[in-house]
């Protein structure tokens, strides 16, 4: 007979409890073992009856919803937290996923939407669990090692699009190659979880992914790390990436990838993330944590678009747009959608603009060699090389 999802509802309205545990209480697969009236209650009863699941209002008297998910979280990080709102404020949602929530909800849940949430944070919180028993028992046999003061100040930079197809990976991989060198070592991270391209685009797919290392983010050491990222070959950039097929990137939690590039930044000068576009927790981890966000667009009305909605977000969650380092990819000056007219536009300065040159990157990307490592010498080379620079003058600015 398989496990039961053991669940525990959070909330400070009766009926809402009652009316959830109705909902669950037909599935032979779910079992509501508590009810809390508060998130003071529910950071008890989550001690004592170790649910899978909590369901978590998020507005609550006496303690909301998301200090009890953090404080829950920070004591059993095998639990999984679905957060439930009668707001869609994106603020929230980033603030949830933050302090550790896999799923977000609006009040009142479908009932299907709640059941297959429920039922994919159970499997997540067996799968953490077993997990959790693999680490223990293989570091009961040898002595860890962690890393001690003295390491890099690492920098993260973030390239994202709100678009997809605008060549976020090809910005990402040339420009972490740029910036690795014997003085600045590199570290690439595909935050691109379900349909990374990263290892694909240097010719190393088929070897060690971030699953690797997730399952033991909270307890790294600099030989473990090592071990498990892509050496590449030609460049000498270190690769973490991404797993190897959609469905395990529910394996990797925000709170993992976040600690994930805090390590890398005390080992790394620069930790380049290859984001999907997608604002899902994962995201939005990279998002809070970057120090420069390369946010890459095109001409085209939808890229600009959802650049537009990105930018009105970043004010909503309080993200300085001075950590933004705005870039046009693609450009071909016979569409009229200028990098002036978008900067104008969107009022934010276009500050590197790479050419659309598909005989050098469609290639490029086919054989698994980036182009700044044999077409240095091309225009769309020396346009990365440029972005490069104002990146490194820019986080010099941003530390002054």
């Amino acid at each position: 007979m398989p496990e039961k999802n053991r669940v525990l509802v959070v909330d400070d309205v009766a009926e809402t409890r009652e009316n959830v545990r109705k909902l669950l209480q037909f599935e032979s697969d779910i079992e509501v073992v508590g009810t809390a009236r508060s998130g003071r209650e529910a950071v008890q009863l989550s001690e004592e009856l170790k649910p899978d699941v909590i369901l978590m209002d998020i507005n609550m008297p006496d303690m909301d919803g998301i200090t009890a998910t953090e404080m829950i979280r920070q004591r059993n990080p095998m639990v999984q937290i679905i957060m439930l709102s009668v707001q869609g404020d994106p603020n929230y949602m980033r603030r949830a996923m933050l302090a550790g929530a896999r799923d977000f909800l609006t009040k009142p849940p479908m009932a299907d939407e709640l059941i297959s949430a429920v039922r994919r944070a159970g499997d997540i919180a067996r799968l953490e669990r077993s997990k959790s028993v693999q680490v223990v028992s293989s570091s009961s046999t040898a002595p860890q090692q962690t890393l001690g003061t003295g390491m890099a100040d690492g920098r993260i930079i973030m390239v994202y699009s709100p678009k997809g197809g605008t060549g976020v990976t090809t910005v990402a991989v040339n420009l972490a190659i740029t910036l690795n060198n014997d003085e600045t070592r590199t570290v690439l991270v595909d935050g691109n979880l379900q349909f990374g391209d990263v290892a694909v685009f240097l010719n190393e797919q088929g070897k060690n992914t971030i699953l690797d290392l997730a399952p033991r983010a909270d307890e790294l050491d600099a030989e473990v790390v090592e071990g498990v990222l892509i050496k590449h070959a030609s460049s000498g950039l270190r690769v973490l990436a991404a797993p190897a097929r959609p469905e395990h990137a529910d394996h990797v939690n925000s709170d993992q990838f976040a600690k994930l590039l805090k390590f890398l930044c005390q080992v790394y000068p620069y930790v380049v993330v290859d984001s999907g576009h997608a604002l899902n927790d994962v995201t939005l981890a990279a998002l809070d944590a970057a120090d420069i966000i390369v946010l890459v667009v095109t001409q085209d009305i939808p890229a600009v678009k959802n650049v537009r909605l990105f930018l009105d977000l970043m004010a909503t969650i309080n993200v300085s747009r001075e950590r933004v380092c705005f870039v046009m990819n693609k450009y071909d000056k016979r569409i009229s959608i200028t990098p002036e007219k978008v900067g104008e536009n969107l009022k934010q300065h276009v500050v590197s603009v790479i050419p659309l040159d598909e005989r050098i990157v469609i290639p490029s990307v086919n054989r698994g060699v980036p182009f700044m490592i044999d077409n240095k010498t091309q225009p769309i080379a020396r346009t990365i090389f440029s972005l490069a620079e104002t990146i490194r003058a820019q986080l010099s600015k941003l530390s002054e």
